[in-house]
C-alpha cells in the first residue's frame, strides 16, 4: 500500500469485555481486503486502524465490527439545510456528505428540509460538512435543537416572498404580453421588439434563480431539473432572440411570453411546494411548543420562577392551574387533573395525587400540584417522544430507496426523449421547426421528477408525526412497511394483554363471612410483599376493612405464611402447605379451588387454629381493551398468538377469555425470542408486542417490535413501534396507521409515475397526428407545478387520520 494513500481511522467500539473480544474485533477489521494494520485499545474502547481508501470505505469497517457482535459508537447530528428544490439537491448534498471521511450513513429529507448524519467525531466535524453544504451552493441553518428556529422561520419566510413577487412579476408581464400577441393591438414599434424591450428584464428577474441552480448542477456535475428546466427557458427566449433578430430563425419563433410565463409557473410551483412542505413538520413544531419555558421551584422555603434550563433533579416544582408542567416526576402533595392528551393521546384528563407520576409538557387543570423533579432536560419523556419522531421522520422505507433509483436513471432518459422527439419531427415527420422546438420544450419543462421524490418522505413525515400526536411512536419508515405485511402478532400476556397487578376476585368464606376471612387475611399478608400478598392488603383496604396487628409473623418458603391475629394462629398458603400442617381441607373446599384453576386464578387457602376459613382467589385481571382489541385484529386476518410463562391450565383459561386460540404457555422469558424465530421459520411475518423491558428479546427478534410503554416509563429503545399509553388498542391503531400511510406513499408514488407516464408522450406529440393535440409548454409548467402540489396534497391529508381503533375508543367515551 503506498504511504500517500493509507488512512488512518479511530472507532469506538462499545460491547468488549476482555481481551479476548478486543482479539476478535482485530481479526475482523485484519481480514478486509485494504487493512494494513488494526489495534484495538480494550482501554479505551477504540479501534485504530490503517487501511486503504480506494479499496474500502469506513461504513465497511463499521460493519466488520458490528459483525462480530460489538456495536460502534458513532455520534448523530441533524443538520437544517435551505434551498433545497428536488429529489436531485437530495442526491447531491447526500452524495457530498458522504464523501467526507468519517461519515458513515446520510439520509437527506427534502420535506423537513435536514440531513441526518451518523458520523465518527474523531475523523470529521459539524464544520466539514456544513462547508460541504455551502460549497454546493446550499444554506446551512444550524443543528436540530439549536436555537435557530427564529433564523429559519426567517430564512423560510424571505424566500416565500421572494418566490410570490416573482410569481406576481411573471404573471403580470406574460399575460399581457399574450393578450397582445392574440388582439393585434398597434403598437409604435414592430411586435418583435417591442415584446424583447418589455419583457427582458421581467424574464431575468423571473428566471434568475432557475438558471443560477442549474449553473450550480453542472458546476456540480450534477443533470438535475434545474439543467431541465433552465434549457426549457433557455431555448425558448434564445429562438425568441433569433428571431427577433432574423438570425437562423424567423419572427415566426417569438416565444417571450411563453418562457416568461414558464418561469412564473415554475416559481408558482416552488412557491407551492415550500408552503406545503412547511406544513408537513408541524408534529413537531407542535411537540417543542410543549415544553415549558420556565419552572416555579421552592429552594430556600422560597417560591421562585426560574428558566426551564436551571431546574435541578430533586426540585421540588410547583405548578398552578393552567401551566404547563416543566419537568418528568412524581407528585408529594396536592391533587388535580392533569391533561396528558399531547403525550398520550388519551382525551379523557387523568387525576395525578402523591405518589403519582407526572410528564413534562402536560397541562395542569384545576389544583396545585407540588412534585420532585426526577427527569429534566433531554432525559425527560418529551424530549426523547421528539428526538425520537425527528429520526424517524429522517428514514426511507425500501419503497421510496425504489423511487430514489429510479430518479437517477429519469433524466437522462427524458433528455434522450426529448432530443429525439426534437429530430423525429424536425427531420423524419417534416414538421416545422417551431413545432419541434415547442415539443422539445415541453418535454423538458413537463418531466418533473419531484413529486417522485417528495411522494415518501411527504407522507412519512406527516403519517409520524400524526401517529406522535396519538401516542403511537414509529421509529423508522421500515417498520410502517414492514406493519403492512404482518401475518402473526404475538402478545406477551403479564402487563400487556392483563393489568400485570393481580387482583382479588373472588372470596369463599367457610364458617366466617367475606369481611372477617378478608380482615384474618389481611392483617397476616401486611407483613409480605408478595404481589399476591400485596392483592389481598388492597382488597381490605378498598372495603375499609380495618387491619389488625398481628405477632409471629413466618413464612413457609414458596407455600405460605403464618401469624398470630387476635389470638388465633392464622395460616394462609398452598394445598401443599395446608397437607404439611394436616389441615383438612373439605371436598366443597377442594370443588372451589378447582373451580378457581379452571379459571386461570390463583387460590390461596386460608385456616385459623389449623380449621380451614376459606378461599380467596387471586388473578391478574384483562385489560378492559383486550378482548377487543385482539377481536380486531382476527378480522383483519392476522393470526395472533399469546406466550407466557403460566402453566397451560392458567394460560388456556386466559387465552378463552380474550378469544385467542393459538398459546404458547410455559415458556421462560430468555426463551420468547426463540418462540418468535421459530414462527418467522415457518414463513410468518411476526410482530411482538411486549412491554419492552422483560421481553427485549423477542421484540428484537421479531419483524416489528411493538412495546407498550405506561406514559412515564416507556422503553423508546426496545421496538420499532412504541405506545405511550399501556392499551393494547393502540397496537392495532399503529398497524392501522402504518397501513395508511404505506398506502398513501403508494398512491403518491402511483399519480408521480402516472403522471410522467401520460404528459411525457404527450409533450413528445404522440396525439397530434390522430387528434392534433400538442402541449404548450406553459401549461406543461402549471402540469409539473400541479403534480407535486397534488402529492403534498395527499400526504397533508393525512394529518387529520384518525385510525379506526382510536376513533372507536372516542366514541365510546364520549
Amino acid at each position: 500500500m503506498a504511504e500517500q494513500s493509507k488512512k488512518k481511522a479511530e472507532i469506538k467500539v462499545s460491547g468488549m469485555h476482555c481481551a479476548s473480544c478486543a482479539l476478535n474485533v482485530e481479526k475482523s477489521l485484519k481480514n478486509l481486503e485494504g487493512v494494513e494494520e488494526a489495534q484495538v485499545n480494550i482501554g479505551t474502547e477504540k479501534a485504530t486502524v490503517e487501511y486503504d481508501p480506494e479499496k474500502l470505505k469506513l461504513a465497511e469497517l463499521e460493519n466488520a465490527i458490528e459483525d462480530a457482535g460489538y456495536g460502534v459508537a458513532n455520534d448523530h447530528v441533524i443538520l437544517k439545510i435551505g434551498g433545497m428544490s428536488c429529489v436531485m439537491c437530495v442526491k447531491a448534498i447526500e452524495e457530498a456528505l458522504g464523501k467526507l471521511d468519517g461519515i458513515s450513513d446520510v439520509n437527506v429529507n427534502l420535506t423537513s428540509e435536514k440531513a441526518y448524519v451518523t458520523y465518527n467525531s474523531e475523523i470529521t466535524t459539524v464544520t466539514d460538512m456544513k462547508n460541504a453544504i455551502e460549497d454546493l451552493g446550499y444554506q446551512y441553518l444550524g443543528i436540530e435543537g439549536e436555537k435557530t428556529e427564529e433564523l429559519e422561520e426567517k430564512v423560510r419566510a424571505k424566500d416565500l416572498k421572494d418566490k410570490r413577487n416573482r410569481i406576481i412579476v411573471g404573471f403580470g408581464f406574460s399575460i399581457p404580453l399574450m393578450a397582445l400577441m392574440y388582439l393585434n393591438i398597434p403598437l409604435p414599434i414592430p411586435m418583435p421588439y417591442f415584446m424583447l424591450i418589455v419583457s427582458i428584464l421581467p424574464f431575468i428577474y423571473v428566471s434568475y434563480p432557475i438558471f443560477t441552480a442549474g449553473i450550480r448542477s453542472l458546476k456540480n456535475r450534477n443533470l438535475d431539473m434545474d439543467v431541465m428546466y433552465s434549457m426549457g427557458i433557455g431555448v425558448a427566449y434564445g429562438s425568441s432572440l433569433l428571431g427577433t433578430f432574423n438570425i437562423i430563425l424567423t419572427q415566426q419563433f417569438l416565444f417571450y411570453e411563453t418562457a416568461l410565463m414558464l418561469a412564473a409557473f415554475l416559481a408558482l410551483g416552488r412557491y407551492l411546494e415550500a408552503r406545503a412542505k412547511g406544513q408537513t413538520s408541524t408534529a413537531i413544531k407542535k411537540l417543542i411548543g410543549l415544553q415549558a419555558k420556565t419552572a416555579t421551584v421552592i429552594r430556600s422555603g422560597n417560591e421562585m420562577e426560574i428558566p426551564i434550563e436551571d431546574v435541578q433533579m430533586g426540585d421540588t416544582v410547583v405548578v398552578k392551574p393552567g401551566e404547563k408542567i416543566p419537568a418528568d416526576g412524581e407528585v408529594v402533595s396536592g391533587e388535580s387533573y392533569v391533561d396528558e392528551s399531547a403525550i398520550t393521546g388519551e382525551p379523557i384528563p387523568a387525576f395525578k395525587n402523591s405518589g403519582k407520576s407526572v410528564v413534562g409538557g402536560t397541562i395542569n387543570q384545576n389544583g396545585v400540584l407540588r412534585f420532585k423533579a426526577l427527569k429534566i432536560g433531554k432525559d425527560t419523556v418529551l424530549s426523547q417522544i421528539i428526538k425520537l419522531v425527528e429520526n424517524a421522520q429522517g428514514s426511507k422505507p425500501p419503497v421510496q430507496r425504489i423511487a430514489d433509483k429510479a430518479v437517477s436513471y429519469f433524466i437522462p432518459t427524458v433528455l434522450t426523449i426529448a432530443i429525439a422527439a426534437f429530430l423525429f419531427w424536425y427531420f423524419l415527420s417534416g414538421a416545422t421547426l417551431l413545432f419541434a422546438l415547442t415539443v422539445l420544450i415541453s418535454i423538458l419543462v413537463v418531466a418533473c421528477p419531484c413529486a417522485l421524490g417528495l411522494a415518501s418522505p411527504t407522507a412519512i413525515t406527516v403519517g409520524i408525526g400524526r401517529g406522535a400526536e396519538l401516542g403511537i411512536l414509529i421509529k423508522n419508515g421500515e417498520a410502517l412497511e414492514i406493519s403492512e405485511k404482518l401475518t402473526t402478532i404475538v402478545f406477551d400476556k403479564t402487563g400487556t394483554l392483563t393489568k400485570g397487578k393481580p387482583e382479588v376476585t373472588d372470596i369463599a368464606p367457610i364458617g366466617t363471612d367475606n369481611r372477617e376471612l378478608l380482615k384474618l387475611a389481611a392483617s397476616v399478608e401486611k407483613n409480605s410483599q408478595h404481589p399476591l400478598a400485596e392483592a389481598v392488603v388492597k382488597k381490605a383496604l378498598e372495603k375499609n376493612i380495618e387491619i389488625e396487628t398481628s405477632q409471629n409473623f413466618n413464612t413457609f418458603g414458596g407455600k405460605g405464611v403464618k401469624a398470630v391475629v387476635e389470638g388465633k394462629e392464622i395460616i394462609i398458603g398452598n394445598r401443599t402447605l395446608f397437607k404439611d400442617r394436616n389441615i383438612t381441607i373439605p371436598n366443597e373446599a377442594e370443588e372451589k379451588l378447582s373451580k378457581f384453576e379452571n379459571e386461570g386464578k390463583t387460590a390461596v387457602l386460608v385456616a385459623a387454629d389449623n380449621s380451614l376459613s376459606g378461599a380467596i382467589a387471586i388473578a391478574d385481571t384483562l385489560k378492559e381493551t383486550t378482548k377487543d382489541a385482539i377481536g380486531k385484529l382476527k378480522e383483519m386476518g392476522l393470526k395472533v398468538v399469546m406466550i407466557t410463562g403460566d402453566n397451560k391450565q392458567t394460560a388456556g383459561a386466559i387465552a378463552k377469555q380474550v378469544g385467542i386460540e393459538n398459546v404458547i404457555a410455559e415458556v421462560l422469558p430468555q426463551d420468547k425470542s426463540e418462540e418468535v424465530k421459530r414462527l418467522q421459520e415457518a414463513g410468518e411475518v411476526v410482530a411482538f408486542v411486549g412491554d419492552g423491558i422483560n421481553d427485549a428479546p423477542a421484540l428484537a427478534q421479531s419483524d416489528v417490535g411493538i412495546a407498550i410503554g405506561s406514559g412515564t416509563d416507556i422503553a423508546i429503545e426496545s421496538g420499532e413501534i412504541v405506545l405511550i399509553k399501556n392499551d393494547i388498542m393502540d397496537a392495532l391503531a399503529g398497524i392501522q396507521l402504518s397501513k395508511k400511510v404505506m398506502g398513501r406513499i403508494k398512491e403518491n408514488l402511483f399519480w408521480a409515475f402516472a403522471y410522467n407516464s401520460v404528459l411525457i408522450p404527450v409533450a413528445a406529440g404522440v396525439l397530434y397526428p390522430f387528434f392534433g393535440i400538442t402541449f404548450r409548454p406553459e401549461f406543461a409548467g402549471l402540469a409539473m407545478a400541479l403534480s407535486s402540489v397534488s402529492v403534498l396534497t395527499l400526504s397533508l391529508l393525512l394529518k387529520g387520520y384518525v385510525p379506526p381503533a382510536k376513533k372507536e375508543k372516542v366514541e365510546m367515551t364520549q
